[in-house]
Formats: C-alpha cells, sequence, structure tokens
C-alpha cells in the first residue's frame, strides 16, 4: 500500500465553462472518503470553491493543465491553497472509464500518494514577464512571415536581389524597393546613389538582380507587407518596453544572465521570464536542463538503450537558447564554447552540437544566478577546461583514427 501524502486534498477536473473538484479525505485506518462537487468557472464560482475547499480543511490541491482554462482557478486559489499544476501525461486516467466526476476522484487519489509531479510555475510578476515576452515572439513570427511574402512577391516580378545581397532589407536593398515601388515602369534608373558600403561591390549583379518588372497586384501586396512590418516593429518596441520595465525588480539577475557570452539584453529577458531568479525551485542544473528541454532523454528497456532525442519541452526557451550558443560559438573573446562546439560537431553533427552548447550556457546560468556571480571566464582556463575529443568507446576512438587517415593494425594479444 502507498504511503499517504495528503490526507485531505483535492483533485480538480477543468473545463472551459465548469470545473469539478473531488475532495479526498483519509483518516487514521487509511480510508478514504470522497466529496465531489461542480463549480461553475465565473469568478463567483470560483470564489466559492476556495470558500467550500476551506470550509473542508482541504489546502492541496491537484489539478490538470488544461489549455489556458487552468489560469483563472489558479489566480483564485493561489492565496489559500498549495497547489500543484500537473502535465496531462501524468493524471491521464484510463480510457473508456472517463467521466467527470471519475477524472477529478483519479487525480485526487494519485495526489493523496504524492505521484504526481508538479509543473514550475513562477511568480506572479515573472509570469506577467513571460506573457509579454511570449507575446513578442508572435509578433516576430509574423514580422518574418511578411518579409517572407514581401520576398514571394519580388521572386515572381522577377526581381532577384536575394541572390545578391545577404539581407534583402537591409539599407541598400530597401531603398531599391522603395524605388521600384514607386516607379514600377522605371527599369534603367540609376541605382548607385542607393548603395552603401560593400555593396558599392556588387553594381554589376544588381543591375541584373533588379531587371524585372513589378506589377500593380504586387506591388500593392508589398506596400501592405512593408507597412505592416513597420507597425509590428512599432509593437515589438512597446513590448520590450513593457517588458523591461516590469523586469526592474529583477536588474541584479538580468545582469548576471548577461554576462554570459552570446546573450544580450532581450535574450536575458526571455531566460528570466521562462526561469526565474530563483533557481532553488529546481533539484538540480541537469533538472532544469530536462525541463528546458535541451538534455537527451532515458529510453531503455531490456538492456538496450533507444533514441535519446530531446523532448519538446522548452517551446519558447529553446530557440533562444539555440540563438544565443550560436552566437556564443561565434564570440572570439571566449573561445572555449567554440572549441567545445568543434570536438562535438566531428562526431555528433552540427544539430547536436549546438545543444549541447545550449546545455552548457543553460547549466552555466543555473549556477550563476545559484551563487549570485558574474559569468567568470577564467574559471575555465584554472580548471584547464581544454576541450578535445573524448572517445566513449574502443570502437569509437578506432573510427575517429580512420576518420582523420590513420591506418589502424591490431596487435596480438602479449599473454
Amino acid at each position: 500500500m502507498f504511503k499517504i501524502v495528503y490526507p485531505i486534498c483535492c483533485g480538480i477536473d477543468v473545463h472551459k465553462t465548469f470545473v469539478v473538484a473531488t475532495i479526498a479525505a483519509t483518516d487514521q485506518k487509511n480510508i478514504t472518503t470522497y466529496k465531489t462537487k461542480r463549480f461553475s468557472t465565473f469568478t463567483k464560482g470560483l470564489m466559492a470553491m476556495a470558500l467550500w475547499l476551506q470550509d473542508n480543511q482541504c489546502a492541496d490541491v491537484c489539478m490538470e493543465s488544461t489549455g489556458k482554462y487552468w489560469i483563472p482557478v489558479y489566480n483564485i486559489l493561489e492565496p489559500s491553497c498549495r497547489i500543484t499544476l500537473a502535465h496531462p501525461k501524468y493524471v491521464k486516467a484510463i480510457r473508456g472509464k472517463k467521466t467527470d466526476k471519475k477524472d477529478s476522484v483519479w487525480i485526487a487519489d494519485l495526489h493523496k500518494h504524492g505521484l504526481v509531479p508538479g509543473s514550475f510555475i513562477p511568480p506572479a510578476d515573472i509570469r506577467a514577464i513571460r506573457d509579454l515576452m511570449r507575446y513578442r515572439s508572435k509578433l516576430v513570427s509574423f514580422k518574418s512571415s511578411e518579409k517572407n511574402r514581401v520576398q514571394d512577391s519580388l521572386t515572381v516580378s522577377n526581381i532577384m536581389l536575394s541572390s545578391v545581397v545577404s539581407d534583402t532589407f537591409g539599407k541598400s536593398s530597401s531603398a531599391i524597393i522603395q524605388h521600384l515601388l514607386k516607379h514600377p515602369g522605371d527599369r534603367d534608373f540609376d541605382f548607385r546613389p542607393l548603395l552603401h558600403g560593400s555593396m558599392l561591390k556588387k553594381q554589376d549583379d544588381i543591375a541584373l538582380a533588379i531587371d524585372g518588372a513589378i506589377d500593380e497586384v504586387q506591388a500593392g501586396k508589398i506596400a501592405l507587407c512593408l507597412n505592416h512590418i513597420d507597425s509590428l516593429k512599432c509593437y515589438i518596441a512597446r513590448v520590450e518596453a513593457m517588458a523591461m520595465q516590469l523586469a526592474a525588480p529583477y536588474s541584479g539577475a538580468m545582469r548576471i544572465i548577461e554576462s554570459e557570452p552570446g546573450i544580450d539584453q532581450i535574450s536575458a529577458l526571455v531566460v528570466l521570464s521562462e526561469i526565474g531568479a530563483d533557481m532553488s525551485v529546481f533539484h538540480s542544473d541537469k533538472h532544469l536542463c530536462s525541463w528546458a528541454g535541451v538534455a537527451p532523454s532515458n529510453d531503455q528497456s531490456a538492456g538496450k538503450k533507444k533514441s535519446v532525442r530531446i523532448s519538446h519541452a522548452g517551446a519558447y526557451l529553446k530557440p533562444v537558447l539555440v540563438q544565443c550558443a550560436v552566437a556564443a560559438i561565434r564570440d572570439k573573446s571566449f573561445p572555449h564554447y567554440r572549441a567545445r562546439y568543434e570536438a562535438i560537431k566531428l562526431r555528433r553533427g552540427h544539430k547536436r552540437a549546438i545543444i549541447a552548447i545550449a546545455r552548457m550556457m543553460l547549466t552555466a546560468i543555473y549556477h550563476m544566478l545559484s551563487n549570485g556571480e558574474l559569468f567568470n571566464p577564467v574559471l575555465y582556463e584554472q580548471a584547464n577546461c581544454k576541450p578535445g575529443f573524448v572517445a566513449s568507446t574502443e570502437e569509437h576512438a578506432v573510427k575517429l583514427l580512420q576518420r582523420l587517415g590513420y591506418s589502424i593494425v591490431k596487435l596480438p594479444d602479449c599473454a
């Protein structure tokens, strides 16, 4: 028999318009009695549920994270209850024996034995920053989509600037596109005064690239997309300003995260909004990396190790960590990450190497925030952290030497 961890607890099955709550009370003889009640998800109904829990002396609550519907329930119960928010895979009931009441009883039974691991929920102020930064990521995605639409229209019009320049929306390219939109029929204009810097070396190629024709429909579409891009830039700037204002009390944590190579202010703000400033909520740096989805998974059965792919966790944090990892390996002031990337890439490929660097960076952030210390590259030199290849098996080492051009001859054992 499992140990009773929570003698009085509640399991809540959350839906859009109502919730079903079951209080499981276990006595000294390990006999559990259940009380089930249904409440509306309007504020009045949720307040009534909070009062009902207090009347039954229930302070431990477990509920499934269902879309966004759990958030108002969490906000109402947070001041008076200790809430465990569970991932659906940990409280999934048996198919064919599911009702709303049975689901709430099942959640309560699992929770009373302490079998449900809770999800990480940061404080309310960090959640507000997280909400803004996730909205910002959507706005950035919208801007990228509009840029792709502009590029599609230019391709249809046979304006092949993307084949010549590295950034179609750079200063020189934007000036050329604006001239083409204002004068669609002008195909022989002098574009050289519009060029800047290194673009002057590509005059002949640019002349061939803009030898196309933008019709009225495509010109109108491009103009709309460019106006939308300008609007999105303003929205992104406003969201960033709001988030920075909310993050003012965490300026110390922001400064610590920014000290890591490859991380700028906005990236540090995203990291702070996702993991918070208090690292005591994670058991270890490995726990944090697993939660963020940058650690290999364990899948072993009958002594055979199967796929070790990373999980889908960290949908908002992981892309930012990867971007920061790419920037870190290009940072010449701290070559350690670059050397580690090259060593791992040699045997594991680019993608796994970048994820490995992202994990190293997140591990460093965990310890820096835990100790309240800035990033110190001298520690890597003192610890003699010379990155290199480490062969996991003899076969692995032989393959590496053969790849480097060495001929391997196995000598007979000298017994």
